[in-house]
C-alpha cells in the first residue's frame, strides 16, 4: 500500500492477573473455567527437611514447597507466568528450577539461582498444552532430583480437558540410602548406588505407603478418574499399571495424543502421562510399577479403594475354590 498509511493498532487489553492455587500431592488444583489467557503469578518455596521415607525409616529430603513430589501447578495454554521461587533461609546449598514447560534457556533454571534467603523471578509464556515435569537443575543435578526435588506443571488445552469426577497427582521416584532397604534411621544418599542406578527405594509421592491406608486414592463405583502420573526419576523408567483396570485413555508422554484401552503404559524419567478410567466395579486396585519387584521389594505401591455395588455381570469375585478329581487333570 504504497503512500497509505494505517490507523496505529488499538493497545491489547492487560491480561487479568491470578495467584496460582498449588497443591501438595496426591491433590491437584481445580480446572481452569476461564476462556482466556492469563497472567498468573507462581509462587515456589524450596525446603529441605527431614521426612518419613518408610516405616522407622527418615530421609533429608530437599523439596519444592515441603512434599514429595513438589506442588502440583496447574496453568492454561497462553497463559503468562510469573514464577517467583524462593529458597528457605534454613537450606543448606543453592537451587533452581527447570520446567519442562517453558521454552527458554535451561527451562528456567538459568534465571533462578537461588542461594539460601534468597528469592528469584522469571516470566515465560505457556505455549505448549501438556504435562510436563519440573525439577531443580543445579550441580550435581542427579543428587538434587534423587533428594526429591521434581514435581508436576499442567498446561491445560485452551479448549480445557473433558470434565472428569476425580483426579490425582501421582508421581515416581526411586532413592538412593547408604542403609539396606528397611534400615532403621535417618539414612544418608547414597553416590555410588545411584551412579550404579540400584535403588534402595522406589515409591510413588515421597515414601513407602504414601497411597495407601488413610493415605489411599478414593472413589466411587461408576467414577471417570484422572491421574497425572510423572515420573521424577533420577534413573529408572516406570511401567505404570493399575491391577484390575484398563486405560480408557493414555495420553502417553503427557501429549496430546492418546492411546486407548492400555494395560501398561510406560512413563521415563522426566516424564509424565495422564491416564483416564473408568471404575465399573468396587474394591481395591493396586498401582504399581510393573518392573514387579520394584513393587513388592522396593515400595512403588499404591491403592485406589473404589466404593460401590457390586456388578456380578461385569465381575463376579471368587464362585468356586476347592480340589478337583486327579482326572479332571487330563493325565
Amino acid at each position: 500500500m504504497n503512500g497509505c498509511t494505517t490507523g496505529k493498532a488499538t493497545a491489547e487489553a492487560p491480561l487479568p492477573v491470578e495467584q496460582a492455587q498449588l497443591t501438595a500431592p496426591p491433590l491437584v488444583p481445580p480446572p481452569i473455567s476461564r476462556k482466556g489467557p492469563a497472567k498468573v503469578v507462581v509462587d515456589l518455596e524450596m525446603v529441605e527437611q527431614e521426612m518419613r521415607l518408610s516405616d522407622g525409616v527418615t530421609y533429608e529430603f530437599w523439596t519444592f514447597g515441603g512434599t514429595v513430589p513438589g506442588s502440583f501447578i496447574r496453568i492454561r495454554e497462553g497463559d503468562t507466568v510469573e514464577f517467583h521461587l524462593k529458597n528457605r533461609h534454613d537450606s543448606h546449598v543453592a537451587h533452581n528450577i527447570d520446567l519442562h514447560a517453558v521454552t527458554g534457556t535451561g527451562g528456567g533454571a538459568e534465571a533462578t539461582f537461588t542461594l539460601p534467603g534468597h528469592k528469584t523471578q522469571f516470566t515465560f509464556q505457556a505455549l505448549n498444552p501438556g504435562l510436563y515435569v519440573y525439577h531443580c537443575a543445579m550441580a550435581p543435578v542427579g543428587m538434587h532430583i534423587a533428594n526429591g526435588m521434581y514435581g508436576l506443571i499442567l498446561v491445560e488445552p485452551e479448549e480445557g480437558l473433558p470434565p472428569v469426577d476425580r483426579e490425582y497427582y501421582v508421581m515416581q521416584g526411586d532413592f538412593y540410602t547408604e542403609g539396606d532397604h528397611g534400615a532403621p534411621g535417618l539414612q544418608p544418599f547414597s553416590l555410588e548406588k545411584a551412579v550404579d542406578e540400584h535403588p534402595t527405594y522406589v515409591v510413588f509421592n515421597g515414601s513407602e505407603g504414601a497411597l495407601t491406608g488413610e493415605g489411599a486414592l478414593t472413589a466411587n463405583a461408576g467414577d471417570k478418574v484422572r491421574l497425572f502420573v510423572g515420573n521424577g526419576g533420577p534413573n529408572l523408567v516406570s511401567s505404570f499399571h493399575v491391577i484390575g483396570e484398563i486405560f480408557d485413555r493414555v495420553f502417553y508422554e503427557g501429549g496430546s495424543k492418546y492411546q486407548e484401552n492400555v494395560q501398561t503404559t510406560l512413563i521415563p524419567a522426566g516424564g509424565a502421562a495422564m491416564v483416564e478410567f473408568t471404575t465399573e466395579v468396587p474394591g481395591n486396585f493396586i498401582l504399581v510399577d510393573h518392573s514387579i519387584f520394584r513393587t513388592f521389594n522396593k515400595g512403588a505401591l499404591g491403592i485406589l479403594s473404589v466404593d460401590g455395588e457390586m456388578k456380578p455381570e461385569i465381575y463376579t469375585g471368587q464362585q468356586f475354590s476347592g480340589e478337583y478329581p486327579e482326572a479332571e487333570g487330563g493325565r
